[in-house]
């Protein structure tokens, strides 16, 4: 091949295509496809780098015109040509540039300089240094004795470290090398993120009837051939992890490798310890907490093939194994494997690209399915399997829900009920723990009223409205807008307002009340170092707290046998978020965290506290029973059109100038209302959620479908449109395809 296609480094629009030069002499045969280079790139002949992409042996251009590639990128970390397949298709399914998919494909790009461990060993007989050892202490030496001593008693060899802490100095290793007593050997000492902390246990758990069926079901499919994703769904504490671990140990015994991905860096070290007790220190972890030296030493290790299992969040999936025999998604409902930036890539969907290129299976594991997968669970795309009792004496809680709007007529305006605050005391006599969970996360400015406990909604949408700071409230789909009541449209009653709260506060009520509590908090705040998590985790998990208190990261998949009481503060944050998948939020999030209550000997108990107890979210996940939660919800979904039952596509607009984003944003949504595809809705052009972010003003547009095809195929006309129309140099346009998050 005497060509070779390269995308440039740099995420831009205008440059979102493969451009073309000549290999020279020097390196015909040295490049494969993924690699990092350099070319002299437009009229001025800028040095540049990139990625080969691919190959020609005929020019695409008149040869004349064509330039010639400078060299390869020193220390570039290259991409494997299925992660370079993978981008391709990022690219074309969510519309991000070629570029920035293969940047997201490629979580370590640079080279990093290993750590070398060094040791000394002893090069002549036993016999001989013995002599030599009496010689040192006969003439006081005393630093030649101590590294002879340390080698005769080392079996003749000492590391670096151990030398160090001896004390013994470079002058008096190089005198005995020169003498040929010793030599110095060198090796890559490859960065552990967890320093071998974790140790590989002897004794394997002994699946319970319901987990091998489980593993037996998936195995015997994939081995006739059905190449589908599975779903395994088990109620909190049914033992999912150890059917995974099942499932990866038959991979591993054929000789390939396994992907486990996890929603939340606070699940990590958990998640390895388990891992590590089976797989022993083939096992390594990926995240964005890891040094970059850590990460880079990882990296490596998955491509020589030292790891079998790579754990970690989304980012995890673009490990460069050679072979992956399997795909687990634990938790698959979360909305953290779905990207906030473009490529706005779901995970799921890119793991099964991945599973299909290669053979592998995908598993998707979670006690609160997303509707989605569920829907496709139910129609027969995915293979189903269920656990549905959990393993061992442990049984489900528990649970009560607690009627707010009864705590505020009585006159408690505490943060907790009446109901919680005995619990808690009870259980701090008796020493055993308790997890209080707020959720914070759509804490975006819904209002609602405390006495009939409805929310203002959108007449259009049936999403909230949000506060803004001049005091309307608006709908982030549609546009629609109304001035903050005064008194609620429901019920009159004039105790109507925006809903704040914060894990500090609780715990500052927690320590106020129970003062002899020890407390331990873990939200945003508390984990910014890497450490922080695990700290944290680990103290509570050793009994060193009573009390945690924490956002959604303390009730995902976290296994704490004494505790008993799981109080859920506000179950109405989540509830209320304006978005369409706040009520499967909510759902989701209240039975993860009723989960965490009773998973040792001890019976548990998890108080709800809720302004609307009657709502189907709430009733559901008290129950525990997903059935009735997701019959509920695909009624709502079909009534209002949205995912699974229709196909939804977010347009996002972000410029610096107001009125260009506006004249764009109404003319695209007239192109839009032109299409002639039947059964297209338009929603829009409104304004973002966060309408302006630095300097730049956003809107959005949503479209619907019955047919995915049909949306991706109005993303590729857009996308035309914008390459060949005059004015949209300065806005720039971001396709969401069923969105996780509102823009």
């Amino acid at each position: 091949m005497d060509y070779v296609n390269v995308i440039v480094d740099i995420s831009h629009e205008k440059l979102d295509r493969v451009f073309q030069y000549r290999i020279p002499e020097a390196l015909k045969g040295k490049l494969e496809a993924g690699m990092p280079v350099r070319f002299p790139f437009g009229r001025g002949d800028r040095p540049m780098k990139g990625y080969v992409v691919g190959f020609a042996g005929t020019p695409d251009y008149p040869p004349e015109k064509i330039k010639e590639l400078t060299g390869i990128v020193e220390g570039g970390v290259q991409a494997e040509s299925r992660l370079i397949a993978l981008a391709a298709w990022m690219r074309e399914t969510y519309g991000s540039t070629m570029n920035q998919a293969l940047k997201t494909v490629l979580p370590v790009r640079q080279q990093v300089a290993g750590k070398q461990d060094r040791t000394l060993c002893l090069n002549v007989p036993k016999e001989r240094a013995g002599l030599l050892l009496e010689e040192a202490l006969q003439k006081n030496h005393r630093a030649k004795a101590r590294l002879l001593a340390a080698l005769l008693d080392g079996g003749g060899r000492l590391s670096g470290q151990e030398a160090a802490r001896l004390r013994i100095t470079g002058p008096v290793i190089r005198r005995f090398e020169e003498e040929g007593v010793l030599r110095r050997e060198t090796q890559t000492a490859y960065r552990n993120p967890f320093g071998g902390q974790f140790q590989r246990s002897a004794a394997i758990p002994q699946l319970t009837e319901g987990q091998r069926a489980a593993a037996d079901g998936i195995r015997e499919d994939y081995e006739r051939g059905v190449h589908r994703t599975f779903l395994l769904e088990g109620v909190t504490g049914s033992g999912k992890t150890e059917v995974y671990m099942e499932l990866i140990a038959r991979e591993i015994a054929r000789g390939r490798k396994a992907i486990v991905l996890i929603p939340e860096i606070a699940l990590t070290v958990q998640t390895v310890r388990r891992f590590c007790e089976r797989f022993g220190e083939r096992v390594s972890v990926m995240h964005s907490r890891l040094s970059e030296g850590e990460r880079y030493d990882q990296f490596v290790r998955a491509r020589e093939g030292s790891i079998d299992v790579m754990i970690g969040p989304r980012s995890a999936l673009f490990t460069p194994f050679s072979q992956i025999g399997i795909i687990i998604i634990d938790e698959e409902h979360e909305g953290a494997y779905k990207s906030e930036t473009a490529p706005r890539y779901d995970a799921r969907e890119a793991a099964a690209f991945l599973a299909e290129r290669d053979g592998a299976m995908l598993v998707l594991g979670s006690a609160t399915p997303s509707v989605e997968t569920a829907y496709r669970a139910r129609e027969g795309r995915y293979g189903w399997r269920r656990l549905t009792g959990r393993i061992g004496r442990a049984v489900l809680p528990q649970v009560e829900i607690v009627d707010l709007r009864q705590e505020l007529k009585a006159g408690n305006r505490s943060i907790f009920s009446r109901r919680l605050a005995a619990a808690m005391d009870d259980r701090l006599k008796k020493r055993e723990q308790i997890m209080l969970f707020l959720n914070r996360r759509g804490l975006s400015g819904f209002v609602s009223c405390r006495s009939c406990g409805k929310a203002v909604k959108c007449p259009h949408c049936d999403v909230t409205l949000s506060l803004h700071g001049d005091g309307s409230l608006r709908c982030h789909y549609c546009g629609y807008r109304i001035p903050m009541p005064e008194s609620c449209p429901a019920c009159g009653s004039p105790y109507i307002s925006g809903f704040r709260a914060g894990t500090q506060q609780i715990e500052r009520e927690v320590r106020r009340l129970f003062p002899a509590a020890r407390v331990l908090r873990m939200d945003y705040d508390t984990t910014r170092t890497k450490e922080s998590y695990g700290q944290i985790l680990t103290a509570f998990g050793r009994g060193e707290a009573d009390v945690l208190v924490g956002t959604q990261m303390i009730v995902k998949g976290h296994d704490f046998p004494n505790v008993t009481l799981v109080g859920v503060v506000a179950a109405d944050i989540s509830l209320y978020a304006p978005d369409y998948r706040a009520a499967e939020r909510t759902f989701q999030l209240l039975t993860q965290a009723v989960g965490r209550a009773g998973r040792g000997a001890k019976a548990g108990e998890a108080v709800i506290q809720t302004y609307m107890p009657e709502h189907y979210a709430i009733q559901a996940a008290a129950a525990q029973d997903y059935g009735a939660f997701y019959d509920q919800e695909l009624l709502y979904r079909g009534l209002m059109g949205y995912p699974p039952v229709q196909e939804l596509l977010g347009v996002y607009l972000t410029a610096p100038d107001e009125d260009a984003l506006s004249e764009r944003a109404e003319l695209l949504g007239r192109a839009l209302r032109a299409e002639t595809a039947t059964g297209l809705q338009v929603i829009g052009p409104a304004d973002a959620a966060l309408t302006k972010k630095n300097d730049i003003y956003r809107k959005v547009i949503y479209i619907k479908h019955g047919r995915k095809e049909i949306l991706l195929g109005v993303k590729k006309k857009l996308e035309r449109r914008m390459e060949t129309e005059d004015g949209w140099t300065n806005v720039r346009v971001q396709f969401d395809y069923n969105p996780m998050q509102a823009f």
